[in-house]
């Protein structure tokens, strides 16, 4: 393969407004102000050193504004700045983070901050929230049927047990893990410390997928500022560069797919990815993983899609510790979507975020051991319907 591309983006800094459900009468503007000023002060810039804004957000229904662009650069003190929305459901953050990528090599500006966020949780009525997500896949033929994310992601995740004998006890560590790295992560929503049989205990929601099983709709904000290296501040400490980038999509319908139990967009995102950046064997290049973990089976179908796992054997793998925070490829350290909770224009943000700050060092509760040189992060959208992949790397000054 060829050699990375000198002019791939680096990573200044980033910020989060933590993930939870917010009833205090805050609004998404405020969490989208915080995040925004955490990155720039995360990178050493001010306002007037930003080039262009890119904002993502999953869908208008949730935060009931529409065109939310210029309001964003309002509110960050840009107006002025190019923005431009991106969304594609939970992959909108990803998205947004791939163009702003592609407006950085194509020459059009030097650094461009990335803006997610949405209010998924505090303001709406649960069952609003899932009926919404219901019109996100097919919405005449699911989302008006009555199909909702966890009724679709439970049918994949079944014919994939089938398949693969996997129990609801594999499923169940993923919970037990996820909830407990969130607990050194001030940004997350749920930390928690969790048995196997707490989340087999809990109710049922739609079989196999358990209350535990399932991620949160959360609220909050994530941002993200990237160079061009010719315009990144001389730095004493390392920084992460995007070295690789791929995206997929498949049928909007999960029946119409070639293999229900897979994720072949993000199969195909990944392979993408890997080859930008030069990886022929993910296994041995990769120390390090944010995956989409919507619900505790999608964070298994995940693993093989994006190489690090082998087709049925991820579970077993999990099973003996190889993507546990100590493990030799730590999966979720921030908690995932299922401890840190789940904003769909936020997460594919936040996910560089935590990346940028395992690759440099600096993760809360990170060891001075703790080492890695290259990080995937990935987002998907509807039962992996969309899916956007990155491969991260570590930069030395």
């Amino acid at each position: 393969m060829s050699a990375i591309n000198v002019n791939m983006p680096v990573i200044l800094g980033g910020g989060v407004f933590p993930f939870s459900r917010y009833r205090d009468g805050s609004h998404w503007r405020n969490w989208v102000r915080q995040a925004g000023m955490n990155a720039l002060a995360d990178s050493g810039l001010e306002p007037s050193d930003i080039d262009a804004v890119v904002v993502a957000s999953e869908t208008d229904f949730l935060n009931l504004q529409v065109n939310p662009g210029p309001v964003v650069v309002s509110e960050l003190g840009l107006a002025g700045r190019p923005v431009v929305r991106v969304e594609g459901g939970g992959a909108s953050g990803g998205f947004a983070l791939r163009e702003a990528m592609a407006q950085i090599m194509a020459g059009l500006y030097r650094r461009v901050m990335v803006v997610g966020f949405d209010a998924a949780a505090g303001h709406l009525e649960a069952g609003d929230v899932q009926l919404t997500y219901g019109l996100s896949f097919d919405a005449e033929m699911d989302g008006m049927a009555g199909a909702t994310a966890v009724t679709l992601y439970a049918l994949s995740i079944s014919e994939y047990m089938q398949k693969y004998s996997v129990t609801p006890e594999q499923l169940a560590y993923v919970s037990v893990k996820n909830h407990g790295n969130a607990v050194g992560n001030p940004w997350a929503h749920k930390p928690m410390k969790l048995t196997i049989d707490e989340v087999l205990a809990s109710p049922m929601i739609a079989a196999p997928y358990r209350k535990l099983d399932c991620s949160l709709a959360s609220d909050g904000a994530a941002a993200v500022i990237l160079a061009h290296p010719d315009a990144a501040p001389a730095a004493e400490r390392p920084r992460s560069r995007i070295a690789g980038s791929g995206a997929g999509s498949d049928h909007a319908r999960l029946g119409d797919r070639a293999a229900r139990h897979e994720f072949l967009a993000k199969r195909a995102a990944a392979q993408s990815a890997y080859k930008m950046a030069a990886i022929d064997h993910p296994t041995r290049k990769i120390d390090i993983a944010e995956i989409y973990d919507a619900f505790t089976g999608a964070e298994l179908q995940s693993l093989e899609a994006l190489g690090l796992a082998s087709d049925g054997q991820s579970a077993a793998a999990l099973a003996d510790g190889a993507f546990d925070a100590d493990g030799p490829l730590p999966v979720n350290r921030s908690g995932g979507l299922i401890g840190q909770g789940g904003v769909p224009g936020a997460t594919g943000i936040a996910q560089a975020v935590s990346m940028d700050r395992l690759l440099t060092g600096r993760f809360p509760g990170q060891a001075p051991d703790e080492l890695y040189g290259h990080g995937v992060i990935d987002a998907h959208g509807g039962i992996c319907t969309l899916a956007a992949v990155h491969v991260l790397e570590r930069v030395e000054p």
